[in-house]
């Protein structure tokens, strides 16, 4: 888990912008977790809010 205000302001307004303009579910879910996790959420607390799996949550690792 990343450690809570890892986001610059910069980087905080640029992607709250970008919620507010995208239509894609996908991407806002991806933009809502990285706001959650900068705010210092967890994984479970952040699939909770989004009514999603923790697993959709959590970053995908590699597997090779």
């Amino acid at each position: 888990m990343p450690t809570k205000n890892f986001l610059s302001p910069e980087e905080q307004e640029y992607l709250q912008q970008a919620l507010r303009k995208e239509n894609r579910p996908e991407v806002r879910e991806r933009i809502l977790i990285f706001l959650l996790e900068n705010d210092g959420k967890n994984y479970q607390e952040i699939a909770q809010f989004l009514g999603c799996s923790p697993k959709t949550v959590a970053p995908q690792r590699s597997t090779w």
